[in-house]
């Protein structure tokens, strides 16, 4: 959709140009809470199923990808005090608005996923794979509290997986009804869970 694309490009610019001092102030902050870059890039899988680095505040410990699960729940002792509170907030996803102006996101679509994960997709869930990951989705709007879920699991890899067949219920249901309305319905709803 050309529409949905040049908003997302427009918004996009204008967000990073207005936030610019606040993610150079979190930028800062990551570097002073631990040793490591101030980024994370972690690698997704986009739209028609090609790969691409996703861009994130770091919120853990450098090298945290070699030091446990791929997943993380609340609790992770990986996480930094600076990322806690990023996580918390999300605002260590604003780095993706650069995504978003490169084309390889959308402000709001199914959430990327790691090759791992969508290597198990069945045929009808790809579908979600035809439209741009975004930053935020009705899948992240109902599962606004991954971490904490996950945090009670036995078994965390089982407990994920199951997690992501539901979510992916969620991000079929977005691709099959997408709409620019349905679009900042999500947008205002992400708005209002991230300022309670």
């Amino acid at each position: 959709m050309a529409v949905k694309r040049a908003i997302d490009a427009v918004a996009a610019l204008l967000g990073l140009v207005l936030l610019s001092p606040l993610l150079a102030l979190i930028a800062i902050a990551v570097r002073l809470d631990s040793p490591g870059p101030a980024l994370y890039r972690a690698r997704r899988i986009g739209k028609d199923g090609r790969p691409f680095a996703m861009y994130k505040f770091r919120t853990m410990v450098a090298g945290a990808d070699r030091q446990g699960p791929a997943v993380t729940a609340g609790g992770d002792r990986r996480v930094t005090r600076i990322g806690r509170w990023l996580r918390r907030s999300k605002l260590d996803e604003l780095p993706q608005l650069l995504n978003v102006l490169r084309g390889d996101m959308s402000l709001v679509g199914p959430r990327p996923e790691d090759l791992k994960y969508v290597a198990l997709y069945t045929p009808a869930q790809r579908e979600v794979l035809c439209v741009r990951p975004g930053i935020t989705g009705l899948a992240t709007v109902k599962y606004r509290h991954e971490e904490q879920l996950l945090a009670a699991a036995g078994d965390l890899e089982a407990t994920y997986r199951q997690v992501m067949q539901e979510k992916l219920a969620f991000d079929l249901e977005y691709v099959r009804r997408r709409s620019l309305w349905l679009d900042l319905r999500i947008i205002l709803a992400t708005l209002m869970e991230i300022a309670r």
